[in-house]
Order: structure tokens, then C-alpha cells, then sequence
């Protein structure tokens, strides 16, 4: 019976620290775990519509380890990958510079540029909390203070150069079906179907931004960090709620 009574004592404590983890992690997991939902979905969805068109070229289907490995289907998941990912850069950058009156989206108004080492709390400002790399004046603290933007900006273009490699093996699989010709990697970085796979992710993506920035000067979301307090002025930037 003391057994059985350590043994609860052990996996209640257990028990209670992945409850606070899934709390305190809720927003990643969720949107990690639809990621992978929506992926699997994908997977699905793509490979029927690639074996309908193989099927109507009188060609045999594949089954799902050959279309997920196929440069159709990541060619898919690239073009959309790095127009999320230029998304998040742009909005990283711009918002170091560019204003928005009465956007949570923006800094206040007076506030544009990289800001003082003391409002960034870097160098001799870090305090004893901050990471090791924010108090380093030399280039790790450089990097450090621009490292989000550049992992953002390296994901976006290593997603692109990935959508163009497989985009030019997925055009000219569909040439060969056709009985044309291919085309090279580099004549298909002019190619209508590389920029219209582009830019159609592209104004997709920068409409988003456009209307976030916009709209949450006079809509409000209660309690999202998103939002302004729904009793703020429509004129009040930089004010977030919570």
C-alpha cells in the first residue's frame, strides 16, 4: 500500500509539470500540431490531383511515398514556405523603420530606427537577466541584435532557391509528358511559371500584412497581445492588449 502511495506522490508532480508545459506552450504546440495536420492533409489532397493527371496522360499512379518525395509535391510546400517566410521578414524589418498611427503593429511614432543601446538594453545597459550575447559589443552582440531578421531572411531565400530546383524539375517532368522539351535551372528562373508560382504567394502574403497593420487601428480582438484594449483610441500606436 506505501508502494502504490510513493508511486502516486511520483506521477502526480509528473503529471502536474506537463500540464504547465502544455500551458505555458500552448500557442507552438497548436500551431505545430495543425502544421503537421495540414501537411498530412496535403499529402492526401496533392496526391490524388497529381494521380488524376497521370492517370488522364495514360500514365500509372504513385503511391504516397513517391509523391511525397516527388519535386511536384515540394515544390508545393516550398513556394508557399517562402512567402511566409518573406512575409515575417518584411514585417521585421519595415517595423524597425516604417510607421503605422494607431497600429499595435507599429512603434510610437517618435521611436523609428534601431533605437538607443540603452532602450535595447545591450552592452553595458544588459541587465542580469538578458542573454549572454546581448552585453557583447562585439559581433556577437551585432548578430545577436539582428539574428531574428536573419534567420527569417536566410529561411525565405533557402525556401526559394528549393522552390526553383524542384519548380524546374516538376516543369520539365510536365514538358516530357507533352513530348516538349525541357528547360534549363537557369532559364527557368525567367520562366512565366516560376514567377507566376512567386508572386501569386508574393501579393498574397503583403495583402495580409497591409490589412493586419490597417485594421488594427479600429478593430479589436479581446485579450489577444495582437489587439489594442478594446477601450483604446483609434489614434493610440504601439499599445497592445493582453
Amino acid at each position: 500500500m506505501s508502494a502504490a502511495r510513493e508511486h502516486g506522490s511520483d506521477t502526480a508532480p509528473s503529471r502536474h509539470r506537463v500540464r504547465r508545459y502544455v500551458r505555458h506552450n500552448s500557442l507552438g504546440l497548436f500551431f505545430m500540431a495543425t502544421f503537421l495536420l495540414a501537411v498530412a492533409d496535403q499529402d492526401v489532397a496533392g496526391r490524388a490531383e497529381f494521380n488524376d493527371e497521370l492517370v488522364a496522360d495514360g500514365l500509372a499512379p504513385v503511391s504516397f511515398a513517391a509523391y511525397v518525395t516527388s519535386s511536384d509535391f515540394a515544390v508545393d510546400v516550398t513556394e508557399n514556405w517562402q512567402s511566409e517566410y518573406l512575409q515575417f521578414f518584411l514585417y521585421i524589418f519595415c517595423t524597425v523603420w516604417l510607421l503605422q498611427r494607431g497600429s499595435p503593429e507599429s512603434k510610437e511614432l517618435g521611436k523609428a530606427g534601431t533605437e538607443s543601446d540603452e532602450e535595447q538594453m545591450v552592452g553595458e545597459h544588459a541587465r542580469s537577466d538578458s542573454p549572454r550575447w546581448a552585453a557583447d559589443k562585439g559581433w556577437r552582440g551585432v548578430v545577436f541584435s539582428r539574428s531574428l531578421g536573419l534567420v527569417m531572411g536566410g529561411i525565405f531565400l533557402l525556401s526559394w532557391l528549393t522552390q526553383s530546383v524542384t519548380g524546374v524539375a516538376a516543369y520539365n517532368e510536365q514538358q516530357l509528358r507533352q513530348l516538349q522539351a525541357p528547360t534549363t535551372w537557369v532559364n527557368y528562373l525567367s520562366s512565366a511559371d516560376f514567377w507566376n508560382r512567386t508572386l501569386q504567394n508574393w501579393q498574397s502574403e503583403l495583402l495580409a500584412i497591409a490589412s493586419m497593420a490597417v485594421l488594427a487601428i479600429y478593430l479589436r480582438q479581446r485579450g489577444s497581445p495582437e489587439s489594442k484594449p478594446v477601450g483604446a483610441p483609434h489614434s493610440a500606436t504601439d499599445v497592445e492588449g493582453g
